[in-house]
């Protein structure tokens, strides 16, 4: 009889050691990460708070929500410690003429509403133009095209634009929308810039979830005599909804806080007025605006550290946290109504 060929195995001891003391590993990395997170947003929470939120009903600083950007101005008037914002100085100015010695802190006074708007516009724009794109090239790469080697290299193309920095894609934006087409640093330039970011995302993710619908919904539907099209549009993509909202979801956080492509195509640091103060409505898209990302830089980089500038960075931050949770929260609950209904 030919002989057994026997394989050395490891010590049980060892494999006991091993499944003991994975677990436990993992576990800790896991609420290391947790707890690191936590941290962050405790901080930043627990400064944010006290800018947005008063100590007096009703306890909500809606000047820093709902104003603009202003510079403070500081000086001792009659043994007191005067904070003004730009406004309010001059009305003092024109009441009580030129204080002896008065120091000025950029953007450390008013609020932040431009911000807000303009972060709200550049996601909502963005995020509409990369699902179009996104779920069609999705569809296209899902549905129609074979498996064959420019298929391939189209999708490890995708892939590999997901790691390409931001600041490369801000570049390409300013060389092609601000400069080649014209249309200078606006809001058309941002959106297209940021969609371009955030396709390889969508169309990744939208397509795992259109081929997790079972093959069987697209052979009963086109047995019963429906066309290609019309198989994917009533048996497919309803149950491929929910992962391509999860798409949506991830496309938001990124594209939400992305500093370098806005910088380049989109936002000013400064900006008196707001997108549709326009005379023609179709100026409306070529508007530069203010963002909440590009506006905490420039508090945290370009502007000498200060107490008076550290509270509105973090009041910036937390608003822009709480921003970024909101919009990730309305995809979730479609998400979580579609499931439900299909």
């Amino acid at each position: 009889m030919p002989e057994q060929q026997t394989f050395p195995q490891r010590p049980r001891f060892k494999n006991g050691v091993f499944e003991a003391v994975a677990p436990i590993v993992a576990r800790i990395c896991t609420y290391s990460i947790l707890a690191v997170i936590a941290a962050i947003f405790l901080h930043i929470g627990y400064r944010g708070c006290g800018t947005l939120f008063t100590t007096k009903a009703p306890f909500i600083n809606f000047g820093f929500l709902s104003g603009k950007p202003s510079t403070l101005y500081v000086f001792e008037w009659e043994n007191r410690t005067l904070r003004l914002d730009h406004e309010a100085f001059q009305r003092f100015k024109s009441k009580h003429g030129e204080p002896a010695s008065v120091t000025t802190y950029a953007h450390a006074a008013g609020g932040i509403l431009p911000c807000i708007v303009g972060t709200v516009l550049l996601v909502a724009g963005a995020m509409a133009i990369a699902l179009v794109l996104g779920v069609f090239s999705a569809i296209y790469l899902a549905e129609y095209a074979g498996d064959h080697p420019l298929v391939r290299m189209v999708r490890l193309a995708i892939i590999n634009l997901a790691g390409v920095p931001s600041i490369v894609f801000g570049l390409f934006g300013m060389g092609l929308f601000v400069v080649y087409l014209k249309w200078n640093v606006s809001l058309l330039a941002g959106w297209f810039t940021l969609a371009l970011m955030c396709l390889p995302v969508v169309i990744t993710a939208s397509e795992e979830a259109l081929r997790a619908v079972p093959r069987g919904f697209r052979e009963a539907a086109m047995a019963l005599g429906a066309t290609r099209w019309q198989t994917i549009r009533t048996s497919v993509l309803p149950y491929a909804l929910p992962g391509i909202l999860t798409s949506s979801i991830l496309a938001i956080a990124r594209v939400a806080g992305e500093t370098a492509p806005i910088m380049f195509t989109a936002a000013y640091v400064v900006r008196d007025t707001y997108p549709w103060e326009v005379e023609r409505w179709a100026d409306f898209f070529f508007q530069p605006v203010m963002a909440l990302p590009y506006h905490i830089y420039v508090l945290s980089s370009k502007i000498p550290h200060n107490p008076y500038t550290e509270q509105a960075q973090y009041g910036a931050t937390f608003v822009f946290l709480l921003l970024v949770i909101s919009l990730s929260s309305v995809s979730m609950l479609l998400r979580s109504r579609l499931r439900k209904s299909w």
